[in-house]
């Protein structure tokens, strides 16, 4: 029998100790699965710690049913995915090829023995998360995507995924792949399709119904409490929700689009401490996702918070935009910034088919070989400037004032004076945009002078300035003129990260005079949690 021996060994170092087996048994219970039996399909609840005592497992291809990796589990190994740890689902189906014995533990009682048994819970971690990541690296799950690069509503999938560690496959319309999958969910292979498995075919696809498929949009009771809710899930509050769980606190961290927020958009972070040759928003922040996750932290997305409010009995209530409720006695807005819409004609029209903002692997996949431009001057321009030159023709960086000096790091605008497909033009703006469906050119205005002129593009970049997110708080905090939380000094309070109602407190890019730096960021998520366990527990 073939096993994932070698590989687990690399992911894991040592084995589960012969203490763990013990420990599992005594809670779990055995089960026997004969010979072709599935043990769990796509979509299924991730609701049991899976331990393989005899016999063989194998990961099936859910469009053939046939085996879908060289590698299987067998005897002291552990079937799971990393979304067991927030009671997610399955992304791929799994099935006894021989007649295989097991222990099978109740999520809620693997938490707990993990919180108690750190080197268990160290090893199991380590492995789910290795195994999440070669699926990325693999394009392999259960999700399909036909036609990605012709309909935008398929594209919003593919960066939802991408963004929310999801791994997908994606094939062009009309490929011999596209027609194996077409044909095995019995639709055309000719349109534009998103598919979960072999039995889902997605209707008007969106964010939030693949977000259920997935298991994402996970299930809160109606009014359920929590100690404190985090809304937003960039790099603050997912800081805040690792530093709550660690501390004993039943938190919520409440994400509108993507874990990672305006952050986990930046393709590479290099002056982040710890990470000398960088490291992506995206996989800095997933990792604080999951270390939220082991110390019990739970996430909900994609969920808005369209309004706050103070309860009699001195909690909050706060109600999303698909109407659900949940309430908490303290809450960390932690809601950052997002880009300002340009006052360009047509902008919106294109937004998804030429306009994007965010640079990350999808976005450079729609300007490879093509003139592409960036607009803005800050440290996120300039990182999506040089992550989009390894794809794109050539890059124009279009900044409206005079120099970098004041917005970016010295050490990138350093790297793009010095990038030959790179061309920064100082004092220039774009005005007009043009195309029927997508766009196809742009007309850049030099501010000087007046003079314009027409470039063809198929894919613009808008990075500029940082509307706060508050507009939700209805009220109920004091904003500074630009709409940022005022905290600390600003209105009288003691804790820097005090709001002027007590019980609700702001860190990151949110909060007026805070650094816009995810360092700093990442800092002011961990350590208001202090204040806010002060403020609970009192």
């Amino acid at each position: 029998m073939e096993t994932i021996g070698r590989d687990l060994r690399e992911m894991q170092r040592i084995p589960l100790a012969a203490s763990h087996v013990a420990a599992l048994r005594a809670i779990g219970a055995e089960k026997h699965y004969p010979a072709g039996a599935f043990l769990v399909r796509p979509g299924d609840p991730a609701d049991r710690f899976v331990y393989v005592e005899a016999g063989e497992i194998e990961v099936v291809n859910p469009f053939t049913d046939e085996r879908h990796l060289p590698s299987t589990l067998g005897p002291t190994q552990f079937m799971g995915e990393i979304s067991f740890l927030n009671g997610g689902v399955w992304s791929m189906p799994m099935r006894a090829s021989a007649d295989t014995v097991v222990t099978e533990v109740p999520r809620p009682a693997m938490l707990r023995l993990m919180s108690e048994i750190p080197e268990m819970s160290d090893i199991i971690i380590t492995v789910l998360a290795a195994r999440r990541r070669r699926q990325l690296d693999s394009h392999d799950g259960t999700l399909v995507l036909i036609g990605e690069d012709n309909d935008r509503s398929v594209r919003r999938i593919a960066e939802f995924a991408s963004r929310n560690r999801f791994p997908y496959r994606t094939y062009p319309l009309s490929s011999p792949e596209a027609a194996s999958v077409a044909a095995a969910c019995s639709i055309s292979p000719n349109r534009p399709a998103v598919i979960f498995g072999r039995d889902v075919v997605v209707t008007e696809p969106t964010p939030a119904k693949v977000a259920r498929l997935l298991g994402l949009d996970y299930d809160l009771v109606d009014d359920e409490d929590f100690d404190v809710l985090i809304v937003g899930g960039g790099p603050a509050g997912v800081a805040a929700g690792v530093y709550a769980g660690a501390e004993g606190l039943r938190a919520l961290v409440i994400e509108d689009v993507a874990i990672g927020g305006q952050a986990g958009t930046s393709s590479r972070i290099e002056n982040y401490m710890g990470f000398p040759t960088g490291i992506s928003g995206a996989d800095l922040v997933w990792r604080g996702e999951i270390q939220a996750m082991k110390f019990g932290t739970r996430f909900a997305m994609p969920r808005r918070v369209a309004k706050l409010e103070r309860l009699e009995d001195g909690s909050f209530c706060a109600t999303f935009d698909n109407g659900r409720r949940v309430r908490g006695q303290a809450v960390v807005v932690a809601t950052g910034v997002q880009y300002r819409r340009l006052p360009i004609d047509r902008l919106e029209a294109f937004e998804g088919a030429g306009i994007y903002y965010a640079a990350t692997e999808i976005e450079a996949r729609y300007c490879r070989n093509a003139e592409t431009i960036v607009i803005g001057g800050g440290n996120s321009a300039g990182q999506a400037a040089m992550y989009l030159s390894r794809s794109a023709r050539h890059v124009r960086l279009l900044v409206r004032g005079q120099s970098l000096a004041t917005s970016m790091s010295r050490y990138l605008s350093s790297r793009l004076e010095a990038d030959p497909a790179i061309t920064i033009e100082y004092g220039a703006e774009v005005t007009d945009l043009h195309g029927d469906d997508c766009l196809d050119a742009v007309t850049i205005r030099t501010v000087a002078d007046g003079t314009t002129r027409r470039i063809s593009t198929c894919a613009v970049f808008v990075m500029v300035g940082a509307a706060p997110n508050t507009g939700w708080l209805s009220g109920l905090v004091e904003l500074d003129r630009h709409g940022f939380v005022l905290t600390g000094d600003a209105i009288g309070a003691r804790s820097p990260y005090a709001t002027s109602h007590p019980g609700i407190f702001a860190v990151g890019d949110v909060r007026a005079s805070s650094v816009k730096r995810v360092a700093a960021s990442v800092g002011e998520g961990s350590v208001v949690i202090s204040k806010v366990w002060e403020y609970v527990r009192t």
